[in-house]
């Protein structure tokens, strides 16, 4: 990995996408050199310092809901005028329960979207991020927003004031997409 790169790592979903704009340094991702993105899940979730938030886009049936998502997550790539070289994406949970299809769908508009827009993209499966981040492939969301407050030194629970799920652990996520890919770049 080059340094001075921008990539993005992104942890897509149907209710609470987060993305992660990093810049390379020195073939290494810190905090510091990154900036957050999420839909927000209450009105009081608000941007602060280098996490920026979203409303939740507006739709009318699925097909509206997934193009306005994969839409979202574009545009956040491309607020960095293009300077992001690859993106890297949570792979599909494969133990995923409930509405699969829809969240297949979902992602296949956001990779035909990449595609479409010569952005590249590369999947990491799941359990590598997690046991990247805290040393188990099954590591739950407490597990992920703690590592990641010991890792960045920033406690997203505090100043997002929620609990351990979304957003926090959608931007932690993100966050660890980035930083397992600086520390074990994919062929």
């Amino acid at each position: 990995m080059k340094s001075d790169e921008y990539i993005a790592g992104v942890d897509y979903s149907l209710t609470s996408p987060a993305v992660c704009v990093a810049k390379v340094v020195n073939n290494d991702i810190t905090f510091e050199n990154c900036t957050f993105h999420f839909l927000k899940q209450t009105k009081s979730q608000k941007s602060f310092d280098k996490i920026y938030s979203y409303d939740y886009p507006e739709y009318t049936d699925d097909i509206e809901r997934f193009s306005a998502l994969s839409s979202w997550v574009l545009e956040r790539i491309r607020w960095f005028n293009n300077r992001v070289q690859r993106v890297f994406l949570e792979d599909y949970a494969f133990g995923a329960t409930g509405r699969v299809f829809h969240i297949a769908e979902n992602m296949g508009l956001l990779k035909y979207k990449f595609y479409k827009s010569d952005i590249p993209y590369q999947l990491i499966a799941p359990s590598s991020v997690k046991k990247f981040a805290t040393g188990k492939g099954n590591a739950n969301k407490e597990m992920m927003i703690d590592a990641f407050k010991e890792t960045a030194g920033f406690d997203l629970l505090g100043e997002l004031d929620c609990t351990y799920n979304s957003p926090a652990s959608d931007i932690a996520d993100s966050y660890f997409i980035c930083k397992f890919q600086s520390e074990n770049p994919l062929k």
